[in-house]
């Protein structure tokens, strides 16, 4: 008989595996579940009337009955007649049974007994007490008996050492594992899967503060703000394993109750927008204690507008000292104005082991105006690898004028992957003068897809004469929505575009352009020149009423440009004292046609005193033309003053 040796696997777990037998419903009554214990009392009995008979069946059958049962003292006069009868179930029983008294050598003499005979979980059973006790070869050669008779906890033993010593035949035995159900051996499977996709940046979670830091909180992430490995969608090429994989490996392992399979799981669902099952199985395994899956299923509720049940998850995840979840709840109060408890939460994270949590309290205490305590925390996270960090310490330097202090912090946090910092490097080297640095910290930002960045380094290469390469940066940066960005853009292209082409009877066709798209976009913006320039490229159409509405968009901001040329329009439409308040407006701010526009209009009025001042001002303004005509009139002027 094998039976009981293939289902004893106490070595494992430190206790049987109880068949399953009939599950007893809420509905069955207390009749029904005292028959069952009538009917197991009734089969006790009618074994032990057998092994008294010198039944070696029945005693080993009997002895698995009572080991299972706790009954140690009970089971091993059975077992050891069963053994001596040569039943070899009997024997990785009773080598489980003494392995339990302590008597690790003795319990391994019978486990070989039984393995040599062809019990697999006896092999399982001794190759797993020969690496414990260091000797590897002979643990490799009893779990691989056990593992190539197919039983499962012998072939994810055997995967384990094969693992830890780099063999790339680990997988082979995992799957094996997997396959036959074993649950860690699926969530290790997958787990090797996806890290053999290498790493990526799917949606990965949020380590979410609010508004207290620009780094995500959400699950298990790596290096203060982890969270479950991200893994891409779609099918792999070159043997490289799909998302898929993974995933199938993953929900093998959480249906069968891994905890941790289940959060991945729900990470995996969730970067696919599929949130409703990811709660699902956030919600499993946060019942069942993981407090990451917790904290992720806050998130999600959050993310759906519940802020109360999330900061329930997060609470609870948080008191079983998770720094992700009293981030979150942190940054909860802080929102709430409630400056304490956000506080109290931010050291909790710390002493959780998060630097995110030195973080935001920098964050919060440079909100309220706490300098030197912000400068502390900030220095702490730092100091302990956080890039956002060392970009806010070195900030806080500039602005106390510590520029030789804050240099080495932005380079330590550029290196660490900051975009902000490797563009605030930039900005730095550029005010020394330094250009050529500044651009190389600028190219790096950039190409991170820094929006301010990308402008930076168009500007440079357009300085430089190369208008395709700053053609590209000015692209990503305008896509990113710098309006600037948009109006040098428009410039460029504005520069390279042909006459508009005449229609056939001699009538000006006019198309929109991608560089008047371009202008409009930075004029949305409130790009003041782009502003006049969509107002210039709308008066040059005949459409009065759509300049005149950008015209005064950007004389309203403050261009000169915007006010002068709203003055022309309003002037053509017979408004002149309109026009005369906004030219004295841009004239005022140093527009020397401005000045000279007022110069005749005064005249013209015979106010002669006040047109020879306007005219001096024009004198003074320039530009050379328009000093020129003001002098005329001045002269003039003050020859019709003097007669």
């Amino acid at each position: 008989m094998d039976v009981m040796g293939d289902k004893a696997t106490l070595f494992e777990t430190g206790r049987f595996v109880q068949p399953s037998g009939e599950e007893v419903t809420p509905d069955e009554t207390g009749e029904t579940a005292m028959a069952v214990e009538t009917g197991e009392a009734v089969e006790e009995m009618r074994l032990r009337l057998a092994a008294e008979a010198g039944d070696a069946e029945a005693s080993s059958v009997l002895g698995a009955m009572l080991l299972r049962r706790g009954d140690l003292d009970g089971a091993e006069p059975q077992l050891r007649a069963a053994t001596a009868a040569g039943d070899r179930a009997a024997a990785n029983n009773l080598g489980v049974l003494l392995h339990q008294r302590g008597y690790a050598d003795e319990a391994a003499g019978w486990w070989r007994i039984a393995a040599v005979a062809g019990s697999a979980a006896a092999a399982h059973a001794l190759g797993r007490h020969c690496r414990e006790c260091g000797d590897e070869p002979a643990a490799e050669y009893w779990l691989r008996q056990s593992a190539e008779q197919g039983h499962a906890l012998g072939a994810y033993a055997l995967a384990d050492l094969l693992e830890h010593r780099g063999d790339a035949g680990a997988e082979r035995w995992m799957r094996a594992a997997a396959e036959r159900g074993h649950r860690e051996a699926a969530y290790r499977l997958a787990r090797a899967l996806e890290h053999k996709r290498g790493p990526n940046d799917g949606r990965g979670g949020r380590d979410d503060r609010g508004d207290r830091g620009d780094r995500d909180v959400r699950g298990v992430r790596e290096g203060g703000e982890s969270r479950v490995p991200a893994t891409e969608e779609g099918a792999a090429g070159d043997g490289v394993p799909s998302c898929a994989d993974a995933e199938q490996w993953y929900r093998q392992a959480a249906a069968r109750g891994h905890q941790r399979a289940a959060l991945h799981l729900g990470s995996i669902l969730e970067r696919r927008g599929e949130l409703k099952e990811a709660g699902r199985w956030y919600l499993t395994a946060a019942k069942d204690g993981e407090a990451r899956a917790a904290c992720a299923l806050g998130f999600l509720l959050r993310d759906a507008g519940d802020t109360e049940n999330a900061a329930i998850w997060w609470l609870r995840a948080a008191q079983d000292g998770d720094g992700n979840a009293a981030n979150a709840l942190g940054a909860l109060h802080a929102e709430r104005g409630q400056t304490q408890t956000a506080e109290r939460w931010y050291r909790a994270a710390m002493d959780a082991g998060d630097d995110n949590g030195a973080y935001n309290l920098g964050l919060l205490c440079a909100e309220q105006g706490r300098t030197p305590q912000a400068e502390q925390w900030y220095r702490r996270a730092a100091y302990a690898g956080h890039r956002e960090a060392a970009n806010a310490l070195a900030i806080l330097l500039l602005q106390v004028g510590d520029t030789a202090g804050a240099e080495p912090w932005f380079s330590k946090a550029a290196e660490a992957g900051s975009v902000d910092a490797a563009f605030n490097l930039g900005i730095l080297f550029a005010g020394r003068g330094e250009d050529a640095v500044a651009l190389r910290w600028y190219e790096r930002a950039a190409a991170a897809g820094h929006t301010e960045a990308a402008l930076q380094v168009g500007i440079a290469r357009l300085r430089e004469g190369d208008e395709r390469e700053a053609e590209r940066h000015l692209r990503c940066a305008a896509g990113g929505g710098s309006a600037e960005a948009a109006y040098r853009l428009a410039a460029v292209l504005d520069a390279r575009r042909p006459p508009q082409p005449a229609h056939e009877l001699g009538e000006i066709v006019h198309e929109k352009t991608e560089c008047e798209e371009w202008y409009e976009r930075a004029a949305q913006q409130g790009h003041r020149r782009a502003q006049v320039r969509v107002g210039m490229l709308a008066a040059a159409r005949g459409d009065v009423c759509e300049a005149a509405r950008w015209y005064r968009e950007a004389a309203e901001a403050g261009s000169r440009n915007g006010a002068f040329n709203l003055g022309l329009l309003l002037v053509r439409e017979g408004s002149e004292p309109e026009a005369v308040v906004w030219w004295t407006r841009a004239a005022d701010d140093g527009h020397g046609r401005a000045a000279l526009r007022l110069a005749l209009v005064y005249a013209r009025r015979g106010e002669l005193a006040e047109g020879k001042r306007w005219a001096d001002r024009a004198v003074a303004l320039g530009p050379g033309e328009v000093t020129e005509r003001a002098a005329r009139l001045r002269d003039a002027l003050r020859e019709e003053l003097s007669a």
